[in-house]
């Protein structure tokens, strides 16, 4: 077995009206969409960078670079896909993704997440677990200033 830690950020972009807000594939209209390069869904960034602690190859950085910079691929979902290319056989058995943000609500879109994600990573809904918090205001993502995600993969 082994553990792998993920942790992505992003501050929201509050003059972006063109960009939505994505988080784990699924669309939030209820809040501004998150600055970055890419389409910033920092939940996928945040599992893509356990897998990248599992295996050892940083796909966020020169590889999701080149692919969102020069290939002009901003999908999230490719970044991911392209991490899991790395796990060489490895299967995923669980994966716990936390979740530090006041806007939006997670907590009614969780079950759509935990959808989009166990079709991603090709594992049960019930070996996803989702959690959210508010962090009672401590830090800029309580604050509403962006959005936190930390993920821990279980890999066999």
């Amino acid at each position: 077995m082994i553990v792998g830690i993920g942790q992505d950020s992003h501050r929201f972009d509050f003059e972006n009206t063109e960009k939505k807000l994505i988080l784990g594939g699924v669309i939030f209209d209820d809040a501004p969409p998150l600055e970055g390069n890419s389409d910033a869904d920092v939940i996928l960034h945040s599992i893509t960078n356990a897998i990248s602690g599992v295996t050892c190859v940083n796909i966020l950085g020169p590889v999701s670079d080149d692919l969102c910079l020069n290939k002009g691929i901003k999908d999230s979902k490719v970044y991911l896909k392209e991490a899991l290319k790395h796990l060489n056989g490895r299967r995923i058995l669980h994966l716990s993704i936390s979740i530090e943000c006041l806007i939006p609500k997670i907590t009614p879109k969780i079950p759509e997440i935990r959808k989009s994600l166990s079709e991603l990573l090709c594992i049960p809904e019930n070996s996803i677990g989702i959690t959210a918090t508010t962090g009672e205001g401590l830090t800029s993502f309580g604050q509403g200033k962006g959005i936190q995600v930390f993920s821990c993969i279980t890999v066999e």
